[in-house]
Protein backbone atom coordinates (compact mmCIF):
# COMPACT_ATOMS: atom_id res chain seq x y z
CA UNK A 1 0.00 0.00 0.00
CA UNK A 2 1.07 3.41 -0.92
CA UNK A 3 1.42 6.74 0.85
CA UNK A 4 -0.44 9.42 -0.84
CA UNK A 5 -1.52 12.36 1.46
CA UNK A 6 -2.71 13.96 -1.80
CA UNK A 7 -5.21 10.81 -2.51
CA UNK A 8 -6.36 10.70 1.09
CA UNK A 9 -7.68 14.40 1.66
CA UNK A 10 -9.45 13.97 -1.61
CA UNK A 11 -11.03 10.91 -0.69
CA UNK A 12 -11.85 12.89 2.56
CA UNK A 13 -13.32 15.89 0.65
CA UNK A 14 -15.79 14.08 -0.98
CA UNK A 15 -16.70 11.49 1.41
CA UNK A 16 -17.55 14.46 3.97
CA UNK A 17 -20.08 15.55 0.85
CA UNK A 18 -23.92 14.41 1.51
CA UNK A 19 -23.67 13.57 -2.36
CA UNK A 20 -23.94 9.75 -1.87
CA UNK A 21 -24.42 9.42 -5.50
CA UNK A 22 -20.72 11.31 -5.91
CA UNK A 23 -19.98 8.80 -3.27
CA UNK A 24 -20.51 6.11 -4.33
CA UNK A 25 -18.73 6.96 -7.60
CA UNK A 26 -15.28 7.77 -5.88
CA UNK A 27 -15.38 4.71 -4.42
CA UNK A 28 -15.93 2.74 -7.51
CA UNK A 29 -13.30 4.94 -8.56
CA UNK A 30 -11.09 3.76 -5.70
CA UNK A 31 -11.20 -0.06 -7.20
CA UNK A 32 -9.28 0.69 -10.38
CA UNK A 33 -6.22 3.21 -8.27
CA UNK A 34 -3.46 1.83 -6.13
CA UNK A 35 -4.56 1.61 -2.71
CA UNK A 36 -3.52 4.09 -0.21
CA UNK A 37 -3.04 4.15 3.57
CA UNK A 38 -5.73 5.84 5.24
CA UNK A 39 -8.77 4.73 2.18
CA UNK A 40 -10.00 1.92 4.80
CA UNK A 41 -10.32 3.82 7.37
CA UNK A 42 -12.03 6.73 6.21
CA UNK A 43 -14.56 3.96 4.45
CA UNK A 44 -14.98 2.32 7.19
CA UNK A 45 -15.70 5.18 8.84
CA UNK A 46 -18.23 6.25 6.15
CA UNK A 47 -19.99 2.78 6.69
CA UNK A 48 -20.36 3.25 9.97
CA UNK A 49 -22.41 6.54 9.82
CA UNK A 50 -24.30 6.25 6.38
CA UNK A 51 -27.33 4.36 6.21
CA UNK A 52 -27.77 4.76 2.36
CA UNK A 53 -27.51 1.28 0.74
CA UNK A 54 -25.67 1.99 -1.88
CA UNK A 55 -22.84 3.87 -0.19
CA UNK A 56 -22.59 0.56 2.15
CA UNK A 57 -22.37 -1.80 -1.04
CA UNK A 58 -19.79 0.40 -2.73
CA UNK A 59 -17.79 0.05 0.11
CA UNK A 60 -18.99 -3.55 1.02
CA UNK A 61 -17.49 -4.21 -2.87
CA UNK A 62 -14.79 -2.24 -2.85
CA UNK A 63 -13.13 -3.89 0.48
CA UNK A 64 -14.11 -7.20 -0.83
CA UNK A 65 -12.04 -7.10 -3.35
CA UNK A 66 -8.78 -5.84 -1.85
CA UNK A 67 -6.27 -7.73 -3.17
CA UNK A 68 -2.53 -5.97 -1.93
CA UNK A 69 -1.78 -8.00 1.28
CA UNK A 70 -0.53 -5.02 3.11
CA UNK A 71 -4.47 -3.66 2.57
CA UNK A 72 -4.61 -6.54 5.69
CA UNK A 73 -2.75 -4.92 8.46
CA UNK A 74 -5.50 -1.54 7.96
CA UNK A 75 -8.85 -3.61 8.02
CA UNK A 76 -7.48 -5.53 11.38
CA UNK A 77 -6.39 -2.10 12.57
CA UNK A 78 -10.35 -1.12 12.25
CA UNK A 79 -12.20 -4.36 13.23
CA UNK A 80 -10.10 -3.56 16.35
CA UNK A 81 -12.43 0.28 16.95
CA UNK A 82 -15.76 0.42 18.72
CA UNK A 83 -17.87 0.30 15.65
CA UNK A 84 -21.38 -0.69 15.04
CA UNK A 85 -21.70 -4.52 15.07
CA UNK A 86 -23.06 -4.37 11.87
CA UNK A 87 -19.49 -2.43 10.40
CA UNK A 88 -17.34 -4.81 12.46
CA UNK A 89 -19.76 -7.73 10.67
CA UNK A 90 -18.90 -6.37 7.14
CA UNK A 91 -14.82 -5.60 7.87
CA UNK A 92 -14.60 -9.10 8.73
CA UNK A 93 -16.62 -10.60 6.03
CA UNK A 94 -14.18 -8.64 3.46
CA UNK A 95 -11.78 -10.96 5.43
CA UNK A 96 -12.25 -13.85 3.43
CA UNK A 97 -13.80 -12.74 0.90
CA UNK A 98 -10.60 -10.79 -0.01
CA UNK A 99 -8.79 -13.57 -0.21
CA UNK A 100 -6.09 -12.34 1.32
CA UNK A 101 -4.01 -14.12 4.29
CA UNK A 102 -5.10 -12.97 7.72
CA UNK A 103 -3.33 -15.89 9.63
CA UNK A 104 -1.53 -13.31 11.07
CA UNK A 105 -3.96 -11.94 12.93
CA UNK A 106 -5.63 -15.39 14.37
CA UNK A 107 -5.31 -13.90 17.70
CA UNK A 108 -7.12 -10.96 16.80
CA UNK A 109 -9.85 -13.09 14.91
CA UNK A 110 -10.51 -15.19 17.79
CA UNK A 111 -10.80 -12.56 20.14
CA UNK A 112 -13.54 -11.12 17.92
CA UNK A 113 -15.09 -14.16 17.51
CA UNK A 114 -15.27 -14.84 21.03
CA UNK A 115 -17.00 -11.10 21.73
CA UNK A 116 -18.62 -10.29 18.77
CA UNK A 117 -22.38 -10.57 17.85
CA UNK A 118 -23.22 -13.76 16.39
CA UNK A 119 -23.19 -12.70 13.05
CA UNK A 120 -19.78 -11.30 13.24
CA UNK A 121 -18.96 -14.92 14.91
CA UNK A 122 -19.88 -16.52 11.76
CA UNK A 123 -17.70 -14.52 10.04
CA UNK A 124 -14.57 -14.92 12.15
CA UNK A 125 -15.66 -18.65 12.40
CA UNK A 126 -15.38 -18.44 8.27
CA UNK A 127 -12.15 -16.71 8.13
CA UNK A 128 -10.43 -18.77 10.85
CA UNK A 129 -11.41 -22.11 8.93
CA UNK A 130 -9.53 -20.69 5.63
CA UNK A 131 -6.43 -20.57 7.31
CA UNK A 132 -6.13 -22.83 10.24
CA UNK A 133 -4.85 -25.88 7.86
CA UNK A 134 -1.22 -23.67 8.00
CA UNK A 135 -1.23 -22.90 11.80
CA UNK A 136 1.33 -24.79 14.02
CA UNK A 137 0.11 -26.85 16.70
CA UNK A 138 1.41 -24.58 19.70
CA UNK A 139 -0.83 -21.32 18.16
CA UNK A 140 -3.67 -23.75 17.71
CA UNK A 141 -3.34 -24.72 21.28
CA UNK A 142 -2.99 -20.64 21.73
CA UNK A 143 -6.33 -20.23 20.41
CA UNK A 144 -7.83 -22.85 21.84
CA UNK A 145 -6.73 -21.27 25.31
CA UNK A 146 -8.46 -18.09 24.33
CA UNK A 147 -11.54 -19.68 23.47
CA UNK A 148 -11.35 -22.12 26.50
CA UNK A 149 -10.84 -18.95 29.06
CA UNK A 150 -14.07 -17.08 27.62
CA UNK A 151 -16.09 -19.56 26.79
CA UNK A 152 -18.20 -19.11 29.77
CA UNK A 153 -18.80 -15.43 29.44
CA UNK A 154 -20.83 -16.03 25.61
CA UNK A 155 -24.39 -16.34 24.48
CA UNK A 156 -26.06 -19.54 24.29
CA UNK A 157 -26.13 -18.73 20.28
CA UNK A 158 -22.47 -19.13 19.94
CA UNK A 159 -21.98 -21.90 22.28
CA UNK A 160 -22.25 -24.46 19.18
CA UNK A 161 -19.98 -22.00 16.61
CA UNK A 162 -17.55 -22.51 19.75
CA UNK A 163 -17.74 -26.01 19.67
CA UNK A 164 -17.13 -26.18 16.05
CA UNK A 165 -14.48 -23.90 16.72
CA UNK A 166 -12.40 -25.54 18.75
CA UNK A 167 -12.98 -29.03 16.86
CA UNK A 168 -11.66 -27.06 13.39
CA UNK A 169 -8.39 -26.21 15.80
CA UNK A 170 -7.95 -29.96 17.21
CA UNK A 171 -7.26 -30.73 13.55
Amino acid sequence: MIKADKKLKALAAVLSKEKNVLISDAIMLLRDEQPFEGAIGLLTSLYNKNDDPNVRKAIEGFMNDLKDQTASSEVMHEIRKPWKPDTISMLVSSCWQSGLDYSAYSNDLVEVFMTGDYVTAVECFTVTEEFVHGLSREKKADLTSIIEESRLTVTNEKKALITELLSILSM
